[in-house]
């Protein structure tokens, strides 16, 4: 049975996203007391929590107020909350990386993201919905790889840095271009989402291809999105696009998670002075909707795209892959507050 006093102390703990306390929010998995030696396990909503560190701060403080408490011990688990009807079986949310135009850097940020959302130690799945202009592959490192079929007659996805991932270039000759018509897109993509053996998800990011055409709304009558996440570049001809896909998610009655303004900046190597080349900060002009994150132009993120590894693993530490982590840290804060009113009273 968990001590009431440091349970009464918890309760004094709010989530800082949530603005709930944590035991009512069902997060404490382990309040102990032995001898004055405190023992708290606090279950997070998501394991890319932004506010991991500010959480167990004030644990610590509240907990200190006990009567003969000296020492608090914190320890972190992570369940991501599924909807109440989840979108695919095993599947806890389906997330689409949209943009309004290409050239944008869509691509990469998902590659990013997902990529960042499963070193947080997240289960996570990427499909490269770019039916005509399929990038996962390469940028995973997978290029030469083929997709396989399970006993059951299942597309097996590819593993990589973590994560499972499914391209049309896995399943198709390299170089070859790909002639199709409307109907036959929303069979790939039901196919893709059905027909694959994705196993148990947190989190299937879905990179789309630019516009607001047959892939996205098949995704979005085929499953339940969780939400949508636009990538645009600040100049204001991005975002006339990313405005024009914006609308396209809100009248298939998709939620917009937010924004990541892609090339927002650039620091040069050599001086470290910063130029604002396609301006700065027009994300925030798309209908007063979050900006998950304002991502520098870096070369790096380029380079290691191209190499296979993406840029959160290979250079963790340069500004665009800081920058990253941060969208993935409030992607995943994002689906935590959306799912609020789903969390069960404790």
């Amino acid at each position: 049975m968990p001590n009431q006093d440091v349970l009464a102390a918890l309760r004094t703990v709010n989530d800082p996203e949530l603005h709930r306390d944590l035991v009512s929010l069902g997060m404490i998995e382990r309040a102990d007391l032995e001898a004055d030696e405190a023992f708290v396990k606090v279950n997070l909503t998501t394991p890319a929590c932004p506010l991991k560190a500010t959480i167990e701060a004030d644990v610590r403080a509240a907990v200190l107020t006990v009567p003969g408490v000296r020492s608090v011990h914190v320890e972190f688990g992570a369940q991501v909350r599924a909807p109440q009807t989840p979108p695919l079986p095993g599947v806890k949310h389906v997330v689409a990386i949209g943009s309004g135009k290409g050239g944008v850097g869509k691509s990469s940020v998902a590659a990013n993201v997902a990529v960042a959302l499963a070193r947080s130690g997240a289960r996570v799945g990427l499909l490269d919905a770019d039916v005509y202009g399929p990038s996962q592959a390469h940028m995973m490192g997978a290029s030469e790889e083929r997709v396989t079929a399970t006993e059951q007659r299942k597309m097996r996805p590819i593993e990589r840095h973590g994560l499972k991932f499914l391209s049309m270039a896995n399943l198709m000759p390299a170089g070859q271009a790909l002639v199709w018509r409307g109907p036959m897109l929303h069979s790939a993509v039901q196919q893709f989402l059905r027909d694959a053996a994705w196993g148990e998800l947190d989190y299937l990011i879905v990179d789309l291809p630019p516009g607001t055409g047959d892939v996205q709304l098949s995704l979005s009558q085929t499953v339940t999105l969780s939400g949508a996440v636009i990538v645009t570049t600040p100049q204001d001809v991005a975002l006339i696009d990313a405005a024009r896909a914006v609308d396209m998610f809100r009248k298939n009655n998709v939620p917009v998670l937010g924004v990541v303004e892609n090339m927002s900046y650039f620091v040069a190597p050599d001086t470290g002075l910063t130029y604002d080349i396609f301006g700065r900060g027009g994300a925030r002009k798309l209908g007063g909707l979050p900006v998950l994150g304002e991502v520098p132009l870096d070369v790096e993120v380029r380079a290691d795209s191209d190499a296979g590894t993406p840029s959160v693993l290979s250079h963790p530490d340069s500004p665009a892959s800081v920058a990253l982590l941060r969208v993935a840290e409030n992607l995943a804060g994002r689906l935590s507050v959306q799912a609020l009113a789903e969390l069960p009273m404790v």
